[in-house]
C-alpha cells in the first residue's frame, strides 16, 4: 500500500495545480450535484456531500459555483441528468483498470473512453472482469503539523482507520473500510489537522510490478483517461516503485 499512498499524495498535489487553472472545477460541481441528489442538500446529514464540499473548498471553488451545483442537484435549479457508472478495462501489460464516469450521454463517454484505451494498446473489459480485484476503501491525506505521527495513528485507529502511512513530506494517508471514512474524517478533524482531502477509493487486492517504462506507458494511458470530462477517478492496480515515484514526482 506504501507505493499508492504515496502516489495518491503526488496526485493530489499535482491535481491542486490543476485546480488553480479550473481544470477540476467541472468534476467537482458535478460530484456535488450527484451527491445532492441522492442524500440532499444538507451536508450534516449528507456525508458524500460533506465529502465532497471538503474537495471543493481545498480547491478554492468559488462559492456561488459550489451553491449552484447543490441546487442543480437538489432539483432547485435545471442541471444535467448525470448517470454513475464504473466502466472495466485493461491496461498494456495486463494492468486491471477502473473508470468512475459521471456522464449525461452513455454512448459519448464510452465510444470516448474505448478509443483511449484502444490507441494505447489495452482493451474494455465486460463488467465484473475487473472489479473483483479491488476494495472500496475510504482515503484520507492530511497535514500532519505539530501533530506527532504516534498521535495521529492512535486517533486514526480508535476511530476505524485500517492503516497510516508517514510520508516524506509531513503528511499522512490514513485508509479506512468504507463505511468508517466519515468517522475518521470527523475525528480528525477534531484534533485540529488539515485534511487535505476524504474520498473513497478503489484499492487493488494485489499489485503487478513492471520495468519503470511500461509502467510510465500505462500511467500515460491513465492520465489520458483522467482529462476526459466525463471520468471523475481513475484506478489500477499498478505497483509504484520507489524508482516510478521518483519519476513521476519529478514530472
Amino acid at each position: 500500500m506504501s507505493g499508492h499512498s504515496k502516489w495518491a499524495n503526488i496526485k493530489h498535489r499535482k491535481s491542486a495545480v490543476d485546480a488553480k487553472r479550473g481544470k477540476v472545477f467541472t468534476k467537482i460541481a458535478r460530484e456535488l450535484q450527484i451527491a445532492a441528489r441522492q442524500g440532499g442538500p444538507d451536508p450534516d446529514m449528507n456525508m458524500r456531500l460533506r465529502l465532497v464540499l471538503d474537495k471543493a473548498r481545498a480547491a478554492n471553488m468559488a462559492k456561488d459555483s459550489i451553491e449552484r451545483a447543490i441546487a442543480r442537484g437538489a432539483g432547485t435549479e435545471k442541471g444535467e441528468d448525470l448517470e454513475e457508472i464504473m466502466y472495466e478495462a485493461y491496461a498494456p501489460h495486463g494492468i486491471a483498470v477502473l473508470i468512475e464516469v459521471l456522464s449525461d450521454n452513455r454512448n459519448r463517454t464510452v465510444s470516448e473512453l474505448r478509443h483511449v484505451v484502444t490507441k494505447a494498446g489495452g482493451n474494455m473489459a465486460s463488467a465484473g472482469a475487473v472489479a473483483w480485484q479491488f476494495d472500496r476503501k475510504g482515503q484520507i491525506v492530511a497535514n500532519m503539523g505539530k501533530m506527532s505521527a504516534d498521535d495521529l495513528f492512535l486517533t486514526a485507529v480508535d476511530a476505524g482507520a485500517e492503516d497510516v502511512t508517514i510520508n516524506d513530506d509531513h503528511t499522512a494517508t490514513i485508509m479506512t473500510p468504507d463505511v468508517e471514512l466519515g468517522a475518521v474524517r470527523d475525528a480528525l478533524s477534531k484534533t485540529g489537522i488539515v485534511l487535505e482531502s476524504a474520498e473513497l477509493t478503489m484499492v487493488p487486492q494485489a499489485e503487478i510490478d513492471l520495468a519503470v517504462n511500461d509502467a510510465l506507458q500505462v500511467i500515460g494511458l491513465l492520465d489520458r483517461l483522467d482529462e476526459l470530462d466525463d471520468v471523475q477517478k481513475v484506478h489500477s492496480n499498478l505497483a509504484f516503485s520507489e524508482e516510478l515515484l521518483g519519476q513521476l514526482e519529478a514530472a
